[in-house]
């Protein structure tokens, strides 16, 4: 397994994370045979953002004796009320559940405590005026979380919390498709046919901005949505028009800015191993690249996504990684000393760019890449 560092926060990760969706079958059996899949595969990091009261206590079963072995993302605002989940914004109710799931999971504290599903400006302004993020400030005082996150579809709402410096970790919807589609306060418009009915060409630019964004702050994403609730994987099902495989899918994730890990749907230990032998997997298997490239109703036209088919380099520049510093600088006002110290260490730089134009006749997106490492020169100097 790799691990990677989440954010600034000085946690390292495993890159295969889980979801806590198929916890529940089995009548909460699963629980425990996952979280043993889990130690076996070395995925240390989970997301809990179900409020039901039984699965809270399945997983504190299957933690027992080995909680420091495990990572914890779990959600405040997410309640369980009238025998239902709720996300509630009552700061009353919001204590009562967290110190409930603090009891039920039989743990002294959360690692990430994640402010749960703001997909609105408004919402966001509420959880201040209502007091539930400095509720998180407290807790985080207390021991009781020891970092602050968010867990959000809407990146016009994730970049506002993450530039107010309130979050150290974002849980966002990450896929090629979600990508594609504007900022929302509904979450259900990912998902609407409506929103694919046009040919769609590259990613939006908030969204774009909200990853370069998290990067240079330090802001660590987790990745929910990475299969878009599965719907990615099955041709007819697609709003693309084709399907990807699990590995394309983890592929693209991890190759955003900013990401740490994704959160893994499993509803059995086949289908989390499935996504854990994304670690085995050979390039050929992980490369969504041509995929990408041969939607039909999709297109990245002149957009890097950081797939490496530009190599190799005559000069043996890393494109892809000279291709993201440079969007990362000029995704901002100031040139960030992180991003220009990331640069200067790789072994080589834009500067020693022949202008050959090999790179060009490989890339599926027809990315102006000479231009680009003409560009990064003028930044960083190299």
């Amino acid at each position: 397994m790799n691990y990677r560092e989440l954010g600034s926060t000085g946690l390292k990760v495993s890159e295969i994370a889980m979801g806590c969706e198929g916890m529940v079958e089995d009548d909460y059996g699963m629980c425990k045979k996952l979280f043993d899949a889990a130690l076996h595969r070395g995925i240390n990091y989970f997301d809990l953002y179900s409020p039901d009261p039984k699965l809270r206590s399945a997983i504190g079963h299957a933690l027992k004796g080995r909680r420091e072995k495990f990572i914890i993302q779990s959600h405040i605002s997410s309640v369980w009320k009238d025998g239902q989940y709720m996300r509630s914004r009552v700061l009353s109710e919001v204590r009562d559940a967290f110190e409930e799931s603090l009891r039920l999971l039989d743990v002294d504290y959360i690692d990430v405590g994640m402010i749960h599903y703001c997909d609105a400006l408004d919402d966001w302004n509420t959880i201040i005026r209502n007091g539930i993020l400095d509720y998180a400030r407290e807790l985080k005082a207390q021991g009781k979380i020891h970092y602050i996150g968010l867990s959000s579809h809407n990146p016009q709402v994730a970049l506002k919390a993450a530039e107010s410096e309130s979050i150290e970790v974002l849980m966002f919807s990450v896929n090629p498709c979600y990508d594609l589609q504007p900022a929302s306060e509904d979450v259900e418009d990912l998902w609407a046919d409506e929103a694919y009915a046009n040919h769609l060409t590259n990613m939006d630019p908030e969204r774009e901005k909200l990853y370069e964004a998290c990067q240079r702050m330090g802001v660590g994403i987790t990745v929910m949505k990475c299969f878009g609730g599965g719907d990615l994987l099955n041709a007819e099902l697609s709003p693309a028009g084709a399907a990807l495989t699990v590995n394309q899918c983890i592929a693209y994730a991890l190759s955003r800015p900013a990401v740490s890990c994704v959160l893994a749907g499993a509803h059995s230990v086949e289908e989390l191993n499935l996504s854990a032998d994304y670690e085995n997997a050979s390039e050929s298997e992980r490369d969504y690249a041509l995929a990408l490239a041969s939607f039909p109703k999709i297109s990245w036209e002149g957009h890097c996504m950081y797939c490496s088919h530009c190599a190799p380099c005559p000069k043996k520049i890393d494109i892809a990684s000279v291709t993201k510093f440079l969007n990362l600088a000029q995704a901002g006002k100031n040139l960030p000393e992180t991003v220009r110290e990331h640069y200067a260490v790789l072994e080589h730089h834009a500067g020693e760019c022949i202008q050959c134009g090999a790179c060009e006749k490989r890339c599926p997106f027809n990315v102006k890449i000479r231009e680009n490492m003409k560009e990064a020169v003028k930044i960083f100097g190299l």
